[in-house]
């Protein structure tokens, strides 16, 4: 059994997390999202692994090659050239996979580690061409919808199906295990509307055409996210930090409480007074403190500097500086941020009602009551801000002293107050 990751999308829904950041090194509970799904890969007896790899392939594949003997796996790359769907992404690895069974899944995706051993299993003993995992939706008219004959086989695909059909909930959770004869529906398969070769167009053609069977497995009880969207990666992380171990290999000063399964890298020093509750991430050659605190589910990466503040919930990425009388919550700060003193965060409204944020010029309803802010890498924020619930700044953008951030700050931007105008955007270059 081989896999193939499809991990050459850009992420723009994550944005500007991923400005210089591809998606599947975003880290999580202290390693990036696709090294939580290789190691898992690897430990169902997965050890050929295909990454299809496009946007900032180079860190992947720099990062990957470093990674890939500690992980136990073989790896290989292919660079998408054209991004035409799905089936014509999954058509890249047709020489991979040669006359072996394979694993493909989306490399966005995070799930139970324990699913690869259950559906390789399942897979294994089916009279199938392949396996489809499944997820019940509550709202089935936005999705692909599979519906199932009596033995979990698939009998026809319904793309966003009006409610009145009654198709059933049964969505495309986009994990798969197929035989090679999969390559030649594939070749079949022709543009969709979209201008696209659906992957689920070329499961149609292997049924209906080529004879061969899908059986479906439907997820129960198991974690699953499709990390598209800032805060399921917060959902992420605080999933993976359950399994966290305790490790100190940093220097702990005197009079440093240190409560539950917390990992402290080499290098890092915590200062006197300062409070770490568990499970929590800290990185190599951090300074945490004096009196800092750094709540659960927190992850801060390699090179930070967390002094008089407060950290909750959120992820803070290598060379960020949070150094005097902040407080972050549930937010997500990327590379080389540096936060003035008396910067506060925002994270729950006053009628306490979800937060919406702006993805993709769309105000979309988080779901969540609490949501601090996303920044972009290279972010300075001056003194004394205010940055209110599910705002984004964007990269390289620098915030004026004494300013409330109530919108979003577009990429390369000064934004500040002025007591004549009030917030003003203007372009870094005529600051």
């Amino acid at each position: 059994m081989k896999a193939v990751i499809l991990a050459a999308g850009e992420g723009t829904r994550l944005k500007p997390i991923t400005s210089t950041i591809p998606k599947p090194l975003i880290p999580l509970a202290g390693y990036p999202l696709l090294e939580h799904n290789i190691k898992a890969l690897s430990n169902a007896g997965i050890e050929d692994i295909l990454l299809i790899v496009g946007y900032l392939e180079n860190k992947i594949r720099s990062y990957f090659n470093n990674a890939s003997k500690r992980l136990g796996v073989n790896l290989s790359y292919i660079t998408q050239e054209e991004y035409l769907g799905t089936a014509h992404a999954t058509g890249y690895s047709r020489d991979f996979v040669g006359n072996d069974s394979f694993l493909m899944m989306y490399g966005d995706l995070l799930v139970e580690s324990s699913l690869f051993n259950i559906i390789i299993e399942k897979f294994g003993k089916s009279n199938s061409e392949g396996l489809i995992t499944l997820l019940e939706v509550n709202n089935p008219q936005n999705y692909g919808i599979i519906s199932l004959d009596p033995e979990g086989y698939v009998t026809k695909i319904t793309e966003k199906p009006p409610a009145e059909l009654n198709l059933g909930n049964l969505a495309n959770a986009g994990i798969y295990l197929f035989k090679p004869s999969i390559f030649e529906a594939i070749d079949r398969t022709k543009l969709s509307p979209r201008n696209e070769y659906e992957f689920t167009d070329s499961m149609e053609i292997l049924m209906n055409e080529l004879g061969g069977k899908i059986i479906g497995y439907v997820l129960e009880d198991a974690f699953w996210s499709d990390i598209g969207l800032p805060w399921q990666l917060l959902d992420a992380n605080r999933y993976l930090m359950q399994n966290i171990e305790r490790k100190i290999e940093g220097k702990v000063e005197e009079n440093v409480q240190i409560k539950g399964n917390v990992c402290i890298g080499e290098g890092t020093i915590v200062k006197s007074g300062s409070f770490i509750e568990g499970p929590c991430f800290i990185g190599k050659n951090c300074l945490i403190g004096p009196n800092a605190y750094i709540r659960p589910n927190s992850l801060i990466q390699d090179n930070c500097h967390v002094g008089i503040s407060e950290i909750k919930n959120s992820l803070i990425f290598s060379n960020t500086n949070i150094p005097h009388f902040n407080y972050v919550g549930d937010s997500v700060i990327c590379e080389n941020v540096n936060l003035g003193a008396g910067t506060k965060v925002a994270n729950l409204r006053l009628d306490e009602g979800d937060i919406k944020v702006f993805i993709k010029g769309k105000r979309i309803n988080s779901g969540r009551r609490k949501l601090g802010m996303i920044v972009g890498p290279n972010v300075k924020i001056g003194i004394n801000c205010s940055i209110m619930c599910g705002k984004k700044i964007g990269e390289n953008s620098k915030i004026g002293a004494h300013t409330m951030v109530n919108e979003d700050v577009p990429s390369n931007k000064l934004y500040y107050y002025d007591s004549n105008q009030g917030n003003v955007i203007k372009n870094l270059k005529n600051k």
